[in-house]
């Protein structure tokens, strides 16, 4: 592999709202672009792709990649060999996962492979759905994704915390959390249990190794541990055979198999990445901490002048990986109004008037006074984004000189 170095939601409109925030900040805004902060799109990671210039470049031929078959003697027969030699180096690389005796099963995003996961868990099915939860604040998808198909098979059953009924059930442990960044174990731990473990963001440039993971089904996406959310990539880590054969019918039945395209990009990518991060030089992850570091150090200076908003704490751990004490740098800020804005009752309306589209708390089955924003956007969005939350504090503290 080749070796890297650096040159260098909702869409209704906003409610209209009257408080003491406002004081022409809003008016100011009327030609000015909503900021998309609602999606956690890693455009953030662009320039660092950018400098690496042809050194991940891929070429095919019109005639490659022609057969649906990647090596049928595999459990997951549609999976690339380079694409799984590139996996297991690079958990071996980072520390964060076991990958030894374990079954790769490649999807079209870890959206796919959660839906997979799901079916492989809860199939042929008994007298009643499975049901599926998490604890709050959760990944706001996870209720649409598994109620979407109406499965007999499994439900959405909510909250991990307020789970009280008897029989099988699955829960979904997002670690480091969506939308909050805390890391997290399961909450219902009774033998009828099964977990699925989804560790997208268990990568040195949002948070601390500090454990090679050992779960049964973890869950990983090309997306976020690289940035390329187009190529549409993801992988389990499975120790049942059975299960990963579960999950590999799923896909070939959903949508017989998966771009050999996008996994051959994805196994350069990712070896080249773990080729880098063994030498001292500069390195994606290196770039990516970087970032995500400057970012929130920027994001606490505006908060900490901030009556109206605060961010969760994070405590400092030793990394494996970077071989030192770090904090998180979770890719999404759950920001929270405080009671000194008691008026605002839904955070992410108010801050759609200010052209700041977030996500609610309410999608997480959280409070209504809490918005998730994007880390991971660009930086000239991120730049405006920390523009506008100071000018509502700049507001703030106009209005109340004035009282």
């Amino acid at each position: 592999m080749a070796s890297m170095t650096m040159k260098m939601t909702r869409d209704e409109p906003a409610v209209p709202h009257t408080s003491r925030y406002d004081n022409g900040t809003k008016s100011n805004l009327c030609s000015s672009p909503f900021l998309p902060l609602s999606a956690g799109d890693p455009t953030g990671f662009k320039p660092f792709w950018r400098s690496v210039g042809d050194q991940c470049k891929v070429t095919f031929e019109s005639c490659d990649y022609m057969s649906y078959l990647t090596d049928v003697g595999n459990v997951c027969w549609f999976l690339e060999k380079d694409l799984e030699d590139a996996i297991r180096q690079l958990h071996r690389t980072v520390g964060n996962a076991v990958t030894e005796d374990r079954y790769i099963v490649v999807g079209t995003g870890s959206t796919q492979l959660f839906q997979a996961a799901l079916y492989a868990l809860t199939s042929p099915g008994g007298p009643e759905p499975v049901n599926v939860v998490s604890a709050v604040p959760y990944y706001s998808a996870y209720a649409e994704e598994v109620n979407f198909l109406r499965s007999g098979l499994y439900k959405w059953g909510g909250d991990a915390y307020t789970f009280d009924k008897e029989g099988p059930y699955i829960e979904l442990v997002t670690m480091p959390n969506n939308p909050d960044g805390q890391v997290r174990d399961p909450v219902v731990n009774r033998y009828e249990g099964k977990l699925i473990h989804d560790l997208a963001y268990y990568w040195p440039q949002y948070t601390p190794i500090t454990s090679q993971a050992n779960y049964d089904l973890m869950l990983f996406t090309f997306s976020k541990s690289m940035g390329h959310a187009g190529s549409r990539i993801g992988w389990a880590v499975v120790k049942d055979r059975e299960v990963a054969i579960k999950m590999t019918k799923y896909i070939e039945l959903n949508s017989i198999g998966v771009s050999r395209e996008s996994q051959h990009r994805a196994a350069v990518i990712l070896g080249a990445v773990s080729d880098s991060s063994q030498s001292l030089g500069d390195n994606f992850f290196r770039y990516g901490k970087g970032m995500m570091t400057e970012r929130w150090a920027k994001l606490k200076e505006v908060i900490s002048h901030s009556k109206m908003f605060s961010l969760p704490k994070y405590i400092e751990e030793y990394c494996r990986f970077s071989c030192e004490d770090t904090e998180p740098h979770p890719a999404f800020a759950w920001l929270k109004s405080n009671d000194a804005a008691a008026d605002i009752e839904d955070l992410e309306i108010f801050l759609r008037e200010y052209k700041i589209m977030g996500r609610g708390g309410s999608l997480f089955g959280s409070n209504p006074k809490h918005v998730r924003v994007s880390m991971v956007g660009d930086e000239e969005t991120f730049n405006l984004f920390l523009e506008r939350l100071s000018s509502i504090q700049d507001t703030i503290i106009d209005n109340e000189n004035c009282i």
